[in-house]
């Protein structure tokens, strides 16, 4: 019987072809949004998590300034001086500190003279923590050797921005000659991957930067609870910024864990506004549906009344049209899913070959099946009221509808 309600309803929709595939048409666009919106930005926020747990679970971040208002952090010119990189040092628990030094400057090799951001790092100390707690690796030649004025480059630098450099040549920076010794292997994104990498005592030499740092990475003792380690950071870094009377005294102390946690946070956040907003035009498609469903139920009224009169019962009525109204929301949810799914894969397909940001669109299970579930709920609660109408119609007054 059930088989002889879904012919019914995919003959009727047949029927009014045009009208039928309007109001599809309203349910693909909000399946559409949340599709690939979610996709993406689960795909994002897997990317980002694979990044945080390269750099192993012993490193903690400082850098001055509130988390809260991190951007004002990194363009503002906001550093941590050299007693707080001491007070770092001394806190308890803490193996190694290395300070993170950036700045834009113009590099030149061969005939070609772009600016690019410079790092700088003390190479003793950071190579070991690059390739053991951060995952680095080189795709070609060797690491730099400290006070031989020896660079290694992002993947980007020699395949886009200078094509034609080859391990051992040679680019000036500010005047002073240095060796490429290494390319880098991606780090996953464009930023990361656009950088020079020197010795901090070269960096130095070549921006003028004489003391502090932007940022700390400090990797906690294996004897203490990184947690622990963090506390002592920051308790240090109070008392010696409370003898320095006029200066910034806001700073942040971030665990790999707990900047884990944040970016969870904030891809949660994320997730939830997307699939609001996305909703809005599932509920515009929802009524689109009611609004075709009632047209239907008057169009129909005298077909609705021949079949109560051979005795069709209100539920098969109601049947019926639940059927029509739930293929309506389904079709708009398969199609939604196919467009979603093809925008965030060229999406993805252009971050890559631009080598903005290294990421995989996630397509799950449970995606497909909240996309063509909830589409098809929405196209039964839509037509639910139409159906309930059509069912409660008197077969007399049905038969003399015109």
């Amino acid at each position: 019987m059930i088989k002889e309600y879904f012919k019914i309803a995919i003959r009727n929709l047949r029927t009014r072809q045009l009208r039928s595939w309007l109001t599809i048409l309203g349910i693909v666009i909000g399946i559409f949004l949340v599709v690939s919106l979610l996709s993406l930005s689960t795909g994002v926020e897997e990317a980002i998590m694979k990044q945080l747990r390269m750099m192993g679970s012993e490193l903690i971040m400082v850098f001055p300034g509130d988390v809260s208002d991190i951007m004002k952090t990194f363009i503002g010119g906001m550093d941590l001086t050299d007693n707080d990189l001491n007070a770092i040092k001394r806190s308890q628990g803490v193996d190694v500190v290395i300070p993170y030094l950036w700045g834009g400057e113009i590099v030149r090799h061969r005939d070609e003279s772009k600016t690019i951001l410079l790092t700088g790092t003390p190479f003793n100390e950071a190579i070991p923590l690059y390739r053991e707690d951060m995952g680095w690796d080189l795709t070609d030649g060797r690491w730099p050797i400290p006070g031989r004025r020896e660079v290694i480059v992002g993947s980007f630098v020699h395949r886009d921005i200078f094509p034609e450099m080859e391990i051992g040549d040679r680019i000036n920076i500010k005047g002073k000659p240095f060796e490429v010794t290494g390319f880098l292997r991606s780090l996953g994104n464009r930023d990361d991957d656009s950088m020079i990498h020197l010795d901090s005592d070269d960096f130095k030499i070549v921006t003028g930067k004489r003391e502090g740092a932007q940022v700390a990475i400090v990797r906690a003792s294996l004897e203490y609870p990184v947690d622990d380690v963090a506390e002592n950071i920051k308790l240090n870094l109070e008392e010696t910024r409370k003898k320095r009377k006029g200066e910034e005294t806001s700073f942040s102390v971030i665990t790999s864990e707990k900047a884990s946690d944040m970016v969870g946070n904030i891809m949660s956040l994320i997730q939830v506004a997307v699939f609001s907003f996305a909703s809005i035009a599932l509920l515009v498609g929802g009524i689109g549906i009611m609004n075709t469903m009632y047209t239907a139920v008057y169009e129909r009224t005298r077909e609705i009344g021949i079949m109560k009169a051979i005795g069709a019962k209100n539920k098969v009525i109601t049947m019926i049209f639940l059927i029509e109204s739930g293929i309506v929301g389904l079709l708009g949810g398969v199609g939604g899913l196919v467009l979603g799914f093809m925008l965030a894969k060229i999406i993805e397909i252009s971050f890559r070959s631009q080598s903005v940001f290294d990421f995989e669109v996630s397509i799950t299970p449970g995606l497909i099946l909240l996309g063509l579930g909830f589409s098809f709920v929405i196209g039964c609660v839509a037509g639910a009221l139409p159906a309930y109408r059509a069912s409660k119609l008197e077969p007399v007054d049905a038969l003399r509808y015109e």
